[in-house]
């Protein structure tokens, strides 16, 4: 094994016990900070394992998508509510033991499909993936996509016209 092997190895490993660890943390820590913040790691290393699967456009996207704008918006919205102490909601667990069952099968799954599958390996391609979507996009696909586009700007429009507060000239 050479030195490179071993450090791609070494990076792949690291990047798992990450993600695994951030989303064991976003599932049992008891505050809403903390497990926003641990989303923002399991967010880059679910990136990162998608740059060692070739897929580089899924992890540009995960990190734009998710990094970029739903964790920002979560991160907001409990900066902005954190000051709401008026809130009783019970935390009481109900079944717990019950619950288990479900969560030793799918992991007892999990790992035989993990241990028994083929799994193959190939080496990547030598030019990008988004090379072909990028072409698609810009040609077969142009009409659509714009009309996305603007189908979405119209929505944002709309979604801020109703947000705002009516203006006395405008309640005609």
């Amino acid at each position: 094994m050479d030195l490179l092997h071993l450090l791609n190895q070494g990076l792949f490993w690291f990047f798992v016990v990450m993600t695994v660890v951030s989303a064991i943390v976003v599932v049992f820590s008891q505050r809403v900070i903390y497990s926003a913040f641990a989303l923002l790691f399991t967010f880059f290393g679910v990136a990162a394992l998608y740059l060692f699967l070739a897929a580089d456009f899924l992890a540009a996207s995960q990190v734009l998508i998710y990094v970029g704008g739903i964790l920002t918006l979560i991160i907001f919205g409990v900066f902005l509510t954190a000051k709401i102490y008026t809130m009783d909601i019970p935390q009481q667990t109900h079944q717990r033991y019950l619950a288990l069952l479900p969560v030793v099968a799918m992991l007892g799954l999990l790992t035989y499909g993990l241990f028994t599958a083929d799994w193959k390996t190939v080496t990547p391609a030598a030019e990008p993936t988004t090379k072909d979507l990028g072409q698609l996009l810009l040609t077969t696909y142009l009409v659509p996509f714009e009309v996305a586009s603007v189908l979405l700007l119209a929505a944002l429009i709309g979604a801020v016209r109703l947000a705002r507060p009516m203006q006395e000239e405008d309640r005609d």
